[in-house]
C-alpha cells in the first residue's frame, strides 16, 4: 500500500484539498488499494480560474436543475400533475356509489325509527326558521328603539325571546334525535356486512383478506355515523336558512340580492371540483388504510414468526410503505382544503366590500333606507355563512359516502346458494357416502387440477382412512365432503342423494370436524367443548365428551376448571386438539371427520384416542368416520384406506391388502418403521 502524503494530514494555510469529478484533467490522483480518490489541490489564484472553468461545464447541469423547479411548480398549479391521486388496483372495476342511492340506503337501515326522524326533521326547521327570522326581528327592534317606538321594541323584544327559546329547545331535540338515528344507523349498517360478509362462499374469503374485511366493519362504517348526525342535519338546516336569507335579500332589493347570488354561485362552483378531488382522495385514504391494518394484523398474529425470522425490520417497510401512500394523498387534500378555504375567505370579504359599496351607494341615491341596509348586510353575512356551511358538510358528506363506497359494495353481495336454497333433511341419516368421478380445481388455477375423477364409495358404520404425501388432495377432499368447496365436476351422494340438495345446516349438525391445526374461541373451555351443540347440554355431557378425549384431567387441573378462559397461545398443540376432539365427540355425529387428528398427540395419548375413534362405530348409532393421518399407526385397523398421489386414488383396500400389493402404501409403510428404527 502506497502511504497517504503527509500534507493531505497537515495541509498548508493556502491550499484547499477537496474531491471533484475524475474529468478534470489538473488533479493529482493518490491511489488506495479499497476505494480510489481523486483529488484537486489549489491555491487562492487558482480557486478563481477553477470556479469558472466549473461554471462552463455545469451550466447545462444549472439549467436541467432550474427546468426542474419550474417544472414542479407548474404541476402544482390546480389541475397541474401533482394533483393526481394515484389509482388503487382492486377499485379499478368498482361502480361508484352515488349519493342519493346511498342515502336512500341509509334511510331504510333507519326506518324503523321513522318517530324519531319526524320528530328530528320537524325540530330542525322550526329551529332553521327561527333562526333566520332573527336578523330581521333585530334590526327591526333596533331603529324602533332609535324612533321611540316602545310598543313596537317590546313587541319585537318578545318575539326575539320566543324565539330564542324556540330555537334553543329544537336544537337541542334536533341532535339528541339525530344522535339516536346515528347509533342506529352504525349498528344496522355493521349487522349488514358483517351478515353479508358471513355468509360468503369460502373461496371469497380465499381472495379477501381479513384484515382490510375488518377495517370495512370498523372505520368506514363509523365514517359513516357522522352522515346523519352532523352532515345531512347541517345541509338541511343551512340549506332552509340561506333559502330565507335569499327571499329576505330579495324582498330588500333584487339588484342588491344579485351580487350575493353571483358569489354563491362561484364558491358552489369551486366547491363542486373540490368536492370530487376530496371524494376520490377520502376513498383512496379508506383503501389504503384497510391494506396497512391487513399488513399490521398479519405481522401481528404470526409475531411468533416474525422474531424467529428476525424480519421485523421487513414488516416495519411493508407497514411504512402503505403509510407513506396514505401521507401523500392526505398532503395533496389538506392542500386541496386549503385552496378551498383561501377560495371562500376572499369571496366571503368579497361579500363585505360589495354590501358596503352597494349598500352605500343605495342609501346615498335615497334608493333604501338604513334600516334596510343593515338588514341587507346582515342577511348577506348569513347567506354566506350558510352556503359555507352547506358546501362545507356537503363536502364532509362526499367524503363520507366516497371513504364507504366498498361498504355498500359489500352490502349487496348476495349469500352463498347453499344458505339461500332450502335442501331435504333426511328421516333417518345412516352415513353412507360416494364420491362419482368427482374432480375439483381452484378458479384461479384452472390448468391445475387438485382432484381427479374420484370414484369411491364408503358403507355407513365404516372407518375409511385417507393417505398420501403432502399436496395429494387430502384435504381438499374433506372440504368437498363438508360443502365448504363445489365440486368443478361429478357429484357427491350421501345416502343415495346428492350433497348440494340436501340442507347444508342440517348436514353439518350432523358432522363432526376436527381440523389440522384447530383453533379455539376466546371464551371458556366449556363454551369451547359445546361450541355449535344444542342448548340442552348438560355439564355431565361436556366431561364425558372430554373424557373420551382424554382431556378431562388437564382442564380439572386448571384453578377454574372448565370455567378457564381459552387463551389459544398458551395451550399446547395436543392441548387443542383433544378439546377439538371432545368438540367433535360431544355433537354425536353421525360422520365424524379427523383431519390429522392426532398429530400433536404424544404415542400414549394418541393410543387413547385411537381407541376411542374406533369405538365410536361400535355404539347402537350408525356412524362414518373419515381420518386423514401420516402417522400410518393410527389407520391400520381402518375398514378402507384411500392411498392419494397428485389428485388421485392410485390404490384401496385395507391394510393387510394393501401391504401385498407392494404399492405407494407399502413403500410409506416402510418409510416409517425404518424412521421408527
Amino acid at each position: 500500500m502506497s502511504p497517504t502524503p503527509n500534507f493531505l494530514h497537515m495541509p498548508h494555510p493556502n491550499l484547499c484539498i477537496s474531491r471533484i469529478p475524475q474529468s478534470h484533467a489538473f488533479t493529482r490522483n493518490f491511489n488506495n488499494p479499497n476505494t480510489r480518490f481523486l483529488f484537486q489541490v489549489t491555491t487562492p489564484k487558482t480557486r478563481c480560474r477553477l470556479a469558472a472553468s466549473e461554471s462552463k461545464e455545469d451550466g447545462s447541469g444549472f439549467q436541467k436543475v432550474i427546468g426542474k423547479r419550474l417544472e414542479f411548480l407548474a404541476s402544482i398549479f390546480p389541475g397541474g400533475s401533482w394533483w393526481t391521486l394515484p389509482e388503487h388496483p382492486e377499485d379499478d372495476d368498482a361502480d361508484a356509489t352515488a349519493v342519493f342511492p346511498a342515502l336512500r340506503r341509509m334511510w331504510e337501515l333507519v326506518a324503523d325509527e321513522q318517530w324519531v326522524a319526524f320528530v328530528a326533521f320537524g325540530s330542525l326547521v322550526v329551529a332553521a326558521l327561527s333562526e333566520i327570522t332573527m336578523p330581521s326581528i333585530l334590526a327591526a327592534s333596533i331603529f324602533s328603539a332609535q324612533s321611540g317606538k316602545t310598543v313596537a321594541f317590546s313587541r319585537n323584544a318578545l318575539f326575539l325571546v320566543l324565539l330564542c327559546f324556540s330555537s334553543g329547545i329544537c336544537s337541542g331535540l334536533r341532535s339528541g334525535c339525530f344522535g339516536i338515528l346515528n347509533v342506529t344507523l352504525v349498528r344496522r349498517l355493521r349487522e349488514n356486512l358483517y351478515t353479508a360478509i358471513l355468509f360468503q362462499d369460502i373461496s371469497y374469503f380465499d381472495k379477501e383478506k381479513v384484515g382490510a374485511l375488518t377495517s370495512r366493519l370498523a372505520a368506514d362504517c363509523q365514517r359513516l355515523s357522522h352522515v346523519i348526525g352532523n352532515d345531512l342535519q347541517l345541509i338541511l338546516r343551512n340549506t332552509l336558512q340561506g333559502t330565507g336569507a335569499i327571499i329576505n335579500l330579495l324582498a330588500l332589493s333584487w339588484p342588491l340580492a344579485l351580487s350575493a347570488l353571483v358569489i354563491c354561485s362561484m364558491l358552489s362552483t369551486i366547491f363542486l371540483i373540490y368536492g370530487r378531488y376530496q371524494r376520490k382522495a377520502a376513498k383512496l385514504t379508506q383503501d389504503f388504510t384497510a391494506c396497512a391494518n391487513d399488513v399490521a394484523q398479519e405481522t401481528l398474529t404470526l409475531i411468533r414468526i416474525v422474531r424467529v425470522y428476525g424480519t421485523a425490520k421487513q414488516e416495519f417497510e411493508r407497514y411504512k410503505q402503505w403509510l407513506q401512500r396514505l401521507a401523500l394523498i392526505s398532503g395533496r387534500e389538506s392542500v386541496a382544503y386549503g385552496l378551498w378555504n383561501l377560495s371562500f375567505n376572499s369571496l366571503y370579504r368579497s361579500t363585505q366590500v360589495f354590501a358596503v359599496l352597494l349598500g352605500g351607494m343605495s342609501l346615498l341615491n335615497c334608493g333604501v333606507t338604513v334600516e334596510q341596509l343593515t338588514k341587507y348586510v346582515l342577511y348577506c353575512e348569513w347567506l354566506i355563512y350558510a352556503t359555507w356551511r352547506v358546501t362545507n358538510s356537503l363536502s364532509s358528506l362526499l367524503q363520507s359516502i366516497g371513504a364507504s363506497e366498498k361498504v355498500f359494495q359489500l352490502m349487496n353481495l348476495l349469500p352463498s346458494d347453499q344458505f339461500l336454497a332450502k335442501g331435504v333433511k333426511l328421516q333417518r341419516f345412516a352415513g353412507h357416502v360416494q364420491f362419482v368421478n368427482v374432480s375439483f380445481y381452484y378458479p384461479a388455477r384452472i390448468m391445475m387440477p387438485v382432484l381427479e375423477c374420484l370414484n369411491f364409495s364408503v358403507e355407513a358404520n365404516q372407518v375409511v382412512a385417507i393417505v398420501g404425501l403432502s399436496g395429494s388432495g387430502k384435504s381438499t377432499l374433506v372440504n368437498l365432503l363438508l360443502r365448504l368447496y363445489e365440486p368443478s365436476s361429478g357429484q357427491i351422494y350421501i345416502d343415495g342423494f346428492p350433497l348440494k340438495e340436501l340442507d347444508i345446516r342440517w348436514l353439518r349438525q350432523n358432522i363432526g370436524f376436527v381440523a389440522q391445526e384447530p383453533h379455539l374461541f376466546h371464551m371458556d373451555i366449556k363454551s369451547n367443548i359445546k361450541y355449535g351443540c344444542p342448548g340442552n347440554i348438560k355439564q355431565e355431557d361436556i366431561e364425558r365428551a372430554a373424557k373420551q378425549a382424554c382431556v378431562h384431567d388437564f382442564i380439572s387441573s386448571l384453578p377454574n376448571g372448565y370455567e378457564t378462559l381459552v387463551d389459544d397461545n398458551a395451550l399446547s398443540g395436543g392441548q387443542k386438539q383433544r378439546i377439538a376432539i371432545a368438540r367433535a365427540v360431544l355433537r354425536d355425529p353421525v360422520i365424524m371427520i379427523l383431519d390429522e387428528a392426532t398429530s400433536a398427540l404424544d404415542s400414549e395419548s394418541e393410543h387413547y384416542i385411537k381407541d376411542v375413534l374406533y369405538s365410536l362405530k361400535d355404539e347402537s348409532k350408525s356412524r362414518t368416520i373419515f381420518i386423514i393421518a401420516h402417522r400410518l399407526s393410527t389407520i391400520k385397523a381402518a375398514d378402507k384406506i384411500l392411498v392419494m398421489d397428485d389428485g388421485r386414488i392410485v390404490e384401496m383396500g385395507n391394510h393387510e391388502e394393501l401391504l401385498l400389493n407392494d404399492g405407494l402404501y407399502a413403500k410409506l409403510n416402510k418409510i416409517q418403521d425404518d424412521n421408527l428404527t
